[in-house]
């Protein structure tokens, strides 16, 4: 017994341009206490090295670059977690986002109109946009084929691949046909 469906491609999406910079404010006020989160981000490729680091998780890393408490520590955490759930849908055709270093580079805080929700929209959105700039591309999976047919078909199997944007190699002669 077998499943047969729609074939799914698993297309993933990524960025070309370095140190595109992304500056976002959330800030809400709504009667009582409001919310802010302020950050400041640096999206960059990730280098080959980096990929192979143990920090990076899910093809994607992240850095705190924040020195002298700009931001308060407990809001980091929230701004990774910002960042990490907006990878998962990209903003080209919504597959995951791979292959990204982001560095959380500046920011602000208000003593009391922040928390960890509006640094997560912040962060989230500081993404968005950056990864807008950013030069993105949508990348698909590339696999070596090789097909057997009878002559009397080549023509038609080697139309349909090339509708499928493959890209023909070359053919060669086998007992049973060609070999594209």
């Amino acid at each position: 017994r077998a499943n047969v469906g729609k074939p799914q491609v698993a297309y993933r999406e990524t960025i070309r341009k370095s140190d595109v910079k992304s500056d976002y404010k959330h800030a809400k006020q709504s009667g009582g206490k409001g919310q802010y989160g302020h950050v400041v981000i640096e999206l960059s490729p990730m280098t080959e090295e980096e990929r192979k680091s143990e920090n990076v998780k899910d093809d994607f890393l992240f850095i705190n670059d924040i020195t002298g408490g700009i931001i308060p520590k407990e809001f980091i955490p929230s701004v990774e977690k910002g960042l990490r759930e907006t990878i998962t849908s990209g903003p080209i055709a919504g597959f995951p986002v791979v292959g990204v270093k982001v560095k959380l580079v500046f920011g602000s805080y208000h003593d009391v109109d922040s928390s960890e929700m509006a640094f997560k929209l912040a962060a989230s959105m500081a993404f968005k946009q950056g990864f807008a700039k950013a030069s993105p591309v949508l990348l698909e999976p590339i696999m070596k084929v090789e097909i057997v047919s009878p002559e009397d078909y080549l023509g038609d199997v080697m139309g349909d691949v090339s509708r499928r944007r493959g890209v023909l190699q070359g053919q060669d002669d086998s007992p049973s046909g060609k070999i594209i």
